[in-house]
């Protein structure tokens, strides 16, 4: 509440935002080559005028903690690197990265270091439990995986979708340590019987199942509303059965494959619609969770079930 004049200012400078407790996101989309000129000038007021009205309120903006960065396509960064913003006496550049909430965003949406990141604090755990893992059970084991791995795997993983599989391959050679590490099994030994016996889902599904998620709270109204205008109910042009089948409708407006296809209103369609009928139709969150599971593990693990 104390912060939501925060987001009036932004509305003011025309300004697109979002903000989670105190931490806050302004964006916009531009023409990066045409555009900066004016959208630089209402950053730097945008700034300022947060900046003064926090000095009023005897709050103090943290330049420190204040990032710019620019999502480009890889061969318009090298156009792109002299973008900065000056208020307060303080010059800010574009960063290459930057964290939000805990996730790495790089500048061509690669996730890459996310990825590293991720891999890093998740073998870190897994050599500290493998450090006590003659002494405690199976189960204690798998408890401690979970709570200090696989929620790291998980946070965040419907970014992934549709990321380089450089990217899915690092996180999956996470998951496969982990659960050979629960069933004491050899760093050879086949892991796909090791992830059936854990019930574990490969990361390429996770990635999936947490979007898939997100689109049936948005069908369903209880979704945040910036994803709910997102979505589309498929109305076709005259009375077709595919009416009542819950489908979305696609849009027609993809230009790259490397990132358009990853746009949530691109996504959300293309799995949603993929779906079977019996799952789209569900209305049950709880049954539409479980259901997905099995669909997703039979799919899987089609050739070992």
């Amino acid at each position: 509440m104390f912060a939501k004049p925060v987001g009036e200012i932004c509305r003011r400078h025309g300004m697109s935002y979002h903000s989670y407790a105190d931490d806050t996101q302004v964006y916009q989309v531009i023409k990066p080559l045409g555009d900066w000129s004016d959208l630089s000038n209402r950053l730097e007021n945008c700034l300022s005028d947060i900046s003064a009205w926090m000095s009023i309120n005897m709050l103090k903006l943290n330049q420190d903690k204040t990032e710019l960065i620019v999502f480009a396509p890889k061969q318009q960064l090298k156009q792109l690197s002299s973008f900065q913003l000056t208020f307060d006496g303080t010059i800010l550049t574009d960063a290459s990265c930057v964290k939000n909430l805990g996730f790495y965003f790089d500048k061509t949406l690669s996730m890459e270091q996310q990825a590293s990141a991720t891999t890093k604090a998740c073998f870190h755990h897994i050599r500290n439990i493998g450090r006590i893992r003659s002494l405690i059970t199976d189960e204690a084991c798998k408890t401690l995986v979970c709570s200090l791995v696989t929620s790291r795997l998980d946070y965040g993983n419907a970014l992934l979708y549709g990321t380089n599989s450089c990217v899915i391959t690092k996180l999956q050679r996470v998951q496969n340590t982990a659960a050979r590490l629960i069933t004491r099994k050899r760093k050879y030994d086949s892991i796909t019987p090791v992830l059936i016996s854990l019930h574990w889902l490969p990361v390429h599904f996770r990635c999936q199942y947490k979007l898939l998620l997100y689109i049936f709270k948005a069908i369903h109204g209880t979704a945040p509303s910036y994803l709910q205008e997102l979505v589309e109910h498929y109305k076709p042009g005259r009375a077709l059965r595919s009416e009542k089948s819950m489908l979305l409708r696609l849009p027609n407006d993809v230009r790259t494959k490397r990132y358009g296809e990853r746009r949530f209103d691109i996504a959300a369609p293309t799995l949603w619609n993929s779906l079977p009928s019996s799952l789209r139709n569900e209305q049950s969150l709880d049954v539409f969770k479980k259901d997905l599971k099995t669909y997703f593990f039979r799919s899987a693990f089609i050739d070992f079930l």
